[in-house]
């Protein structure tokens, strides 16, 4: 894919709206929808790679209450002809069709391949990667087979919603103090997977989100491991131009 001229390509990971509670969530929601507003003047798309919410699950006719303005500005996005991608995070893994059919942003629970202006992409959310963390990947496993959805949708919503955020809050999976620590490289799970992807195949950039901490590191000769931070206490995004990529913190 060409980006059209003086447009460029935007990524964003991490917002957890919602965490620790919708009112305390409430002005971070307003300051990303200030981004949005920003940015749409001139994406060429914009990439969301997971957790936007702290929790979300979609009941057959019920999705969680709250998050107007932000659904409501990317619809308006959307609607505008620019696209919008949406990579499943571990706090939003149970979503199924309401952005596809509601907002027509396609959905990926995976990492995707891009390429831009001859530069290549590997992007995913990041959970569940690279060595370590098999607990996490067991449990991961569980909440999204088809039985477990099932069961859980028996719950009515006002419990099922309330359990999952005191949950979310209370095991802190939002980011705890050992989570905003570089661990140093051989230590970060995402960065020892972005070297073993390029073992196979070449990659420009390798962005993800999930570990919340910011940051841009050389992996690979021509490569970059890149962590998008989040929107609690980082506010940080990413934008390709066509030619470069930076990491930026929104003001």
């Amino acid at each position: 894919m060409t980006i059209s001229p003086n447009k460029k390509i935007y990524f964003a990971s991490d917002q957890h709206f919602g965490a620790p509670t919708p009112e305390a969530s409430f002005p971070r929601e307003q300051k990303f929808v200030a981004w949005l507003d920003e940015v749409k003047k001139d994406a060429e798309c914009i990439f969301l790679l997971g957790d936007l919410f702290d929790f979300w699950f979609e009941y057959k006719t019920v999705v969680p209450k709250g998050f107007v303005r932000v659904l409501g500005k990317l619809a308006e996005i959307r609607d505008s002809g620019i696209p919008i991608y949406f990579f499943v995070g571990n706090h939003d893994l149970w979503m199924n069709d309401y952005f596809q059919k509601e907002l027509n942003i396609p959905v990926y629970r995976d990492n995707q391949e891009y390429e831009f202006n001859g530069k290549t992409f590997l992007i995913g959310h990041g959970d569940g990667k690279g060595p370590g963390d098999k607990g996490y990947k067991r449990m991961k496993k569980v909440f999204t087979s088809p039985f477990s959805k099932w069961l859980y949708r028996w719950l009515h919503p006002d419990l099922g919603v309330k359990l999952a955020q005191y949950l979310s809050v209370k095991n802190k999976l939002i980011s705890g103090d050992a989570d905003v620590k570089f661990l140093g490289e051989e230590n970060e799970w995402l960065v020892l997977y972005a070297k073993r992807k390029l073992e196979t195949k070449h990659y420009n950039y390798l962005i993800f989100g999930h570990r919340h901490l910011p940051m841009v590191l050389k992996v690979g000769e021509n490569s970059e491991y890149v962590n998008l931070g989040d929107w609690i206490g980082y506010f940080t995004y990413g934008v390709f131009d066509g030619e470069k990529f930076e990491l930026k913190e929104f003001k």
